[in-house]
């Protein structure tokens, strides 16, 4: 059977949750072959496994920390050589796309950004894409060379599946490029405690209506009680609200979960193109006539703060 290769988004060995969907999806075409770079790389075989991995590449070369993204590159070229796979899939995040694109130019092959869903079809492996801020449904496949798809977050159901998981060690030429740009340092973020906006299976977003960062924790609050993450509108971010790595939007992060919730948020084209492939969308705004209903699964017409806390309260009585 074909091979697919999929590259693992892993911290010291702690494997991410977009990785796990890339193999769920690599399973609908293929064998997915996992490439694991960097410190900890050995350490996600067993979870790798788990989730369908037949075999596990490793590398763990002080390159992959001490400089940016080429060496990951250089690592997957070797990898694409070494397999020969049908398809290469990468996180569609910021450094999985730089990462796929360099990846693409070396091999001569085309580029899909963002697909939400894999299937092998005639003449390949065809790819859906949400376009035009979600407004059409397009299925793309590569007509030149080995496909490497990015796929975004929460795009499908994590499925459990025993793979063999035999791991490897993939041996990696750098090139010169390599060490053009090296890390000097790494700050650690501090730990909110909730999960990545990209990845979370619930977001709640704030915008204008908050009016001001004091009132945030109105917001906070009930992204506590769902176990959820806290977005914000370009609006809230460029007003100094809150941080811009929580900003969700055409400028921002794109998310896809399960459930979002905008609270305040008027829903500006550029605020919709970043969460408009969420499963099911709720809005709470007290403007009857704001862009953001036509969008949504159920809304609410009503002041967040009165709406917003007894949600929340209403959510922390059920738990319990």
């Amino acid at each position: 059977m074909a091979e697919v290769l999929v590259f693992v988004d892993h911290v010291d060995g702690a494997v991410r949750k977009p990785t796990l969907e890339l193999l769920t999806l690599a399973r609908r075409v293929g064998e997915p072959v996992a490439v694991a770079v960097g410190a900890g790389a050995g350490g996600t075989a067993e979870v790798l496994a788990g989730h369908g991995a037949v075999r596990v590449l490793t590398a763990e070369a002080s390159e992959f920390g001490d400089y940016l993204v080429v060496p990951k590159v250089d690592a997957l070229q070797a990898a694409v050589e070494v397999v020969s796979p049908v398809a290469v899939l990468v996180p569609s995040s910021a450094e999985g796309k730089e990462v796929a694109a360099r990846l693409a130019v070396r091999i001569g092959s085309g580029l899909i950004t963002d697909a939400v869903d894999l299937e092998a079809g005639e003449g390949g492996v065809v790819a859906t894409q949400s376009a035009f801020a979600a407004s059409f449904t397009t299925r793309s496949r590569v007509s030149r060379g080995v496909p490497v798809v990015t796929v975004k977050p929460n795009s499908v159901a994590v499925e459990v599946f025993a793979g063999a998981g035999a791991v490897e060690v993939l041996e990696v030429s750098f090139s010169a490029q390599a060490t053009g740009t090296r890390v000097t340092g790494r700050t650690p973020r501090e730990s909110t405690g909730r999960p990545e906006l990209t990845e979370a299976a619930i977001v709640v977003s704030g915008g204008r209506g908050v009016n001001g960062a004091e009132n945030f924790h109105v917001i906070e609050s009930l992204a506590d009680s769902l176990g959820a993450a806290v977005g914000a509108s370009r609006a809230a971010v460029d007003a100094g609200w809150y941080p811009h790595s929580s900003q969700v939007g055409q400028t921002g992060k794109s998310v896809s979960p399960q459930l979002y919730i905008a609270s305040g948020i008027s829903g500006a084209i550029q605020h919709r193109a970043g969460m408009q492939t969420s499963k099911t969308i709720v809005a709470i705004n007290k403007d009857a006539e704001a862009p953001i209903f036509d969008l949504v699964d159920y809304g609410v017409v009503g002041d967040l703060f009165q709406v917003v806390p007894q949600l929340t309260e209403e959510i922390n009585t059920r738990k319990g």
